[in-house]
């Protein structure tokens, strides 16, 4: 049995956007194998949520053109952005209890900003048709400000950085697999949200939970350290 010795104590959340803070996986699974049928590549939305959650659209198009062996057309994704922000402005909501979570974390007087793998221009639609946007002004990042996407650390690194928080007092917020890799390689805790994701595919967060009203209580209250100084899973 391993014993607890103290607890990590954050001094920053790192959101992502997608599934976390809008409700946005499902619409754009279901758009996406769509666009991608319709260009002549047979994929399911299970499979667009399989391979590509949390991810970007130049992953995306490599993948793709990888796996089929032939070149999706040029305005691809510019084609694809246009029908899904059509589809945004009329049903993308906010991720059920995700305000009241923030609101928790202002009254706690704890900072939290969003670092997300979209471009900027969804990022701001997606914030800005939720009505989210006041509550991450200035301290949100899309795949437009760092060189390398998740998986790679960049992002949650610009965030650290930006907010002047050391990345050991960092925790993130995670629904995708290379979410929580690149957490883990900025050296930051992460807790990975599984309402819409399988458990096993954010088996290397520290904790995973499926309802936004456990994240305050684990932000807040830290994570239990084991003797090494490592947080212990919960």
């Amino acid at each position: 049995m391993v014993v607890s010795r103290g607890m990590r104590r954050f001094e920053l959340v790192i959101f992502d956007n997608d599934g976390v803070v809008v409700d946005s996986e499902a619409l754009s699974s279901q758009t996406m194998s769509e666009a991608l049928v319709a260009a002549g590549f047979p994929v399911t939305p299970e499979q667009c949520d399989q391979w590509f959650k949390g991810g970007t659209l130049a992953h995306t198009r490599q993948f793709v053109e990888q796996r089929f062996g032939k070149t999706l057309p040029p305005d691809f994704e510019d084609s694809y952005t246009g029908t899904l922000f059509t589809r945004f402005a009329a049903h993308l909501r906010p991720v059920p209890g995700i305000e009241a979570v923030l609101d928790r974390l202002d009254a706690a007087g704890m900072p939290y900003c969003l670092a997300s793998s979209g471009r900027r221009q969804r990022v701001l639609f997606t914030l800005e048709t939720t009505g989210l946007a006041d509550r991450f002004t200035g301290r949100w990042w899309g795949a437009d400000d760092v060189v390398n996407g998740k998986p790679a650390p960049d992002l949650f690194l610009l965030a650290a950085r930006t907010m002047k928080v050391d990345p050991v007092n960092c925790v993130v917020v995670e629904d995708a697999e290379v979410g929580v890799t690149a957490a883990r390689a900025a050296g930051m805790a992460v807790l990975g949200f599984a309402a819409r994701t399988p458990r096993q595919s954010l088996a290397a967060a520290d904790v995973v939970f499926t309802d936004m009203a456990e994240l305050p209580g684990l932000v807040l209250a830290g994570l239990p350290l084991d003797s090494t100084g490592s947080p212990l899973a919960v």
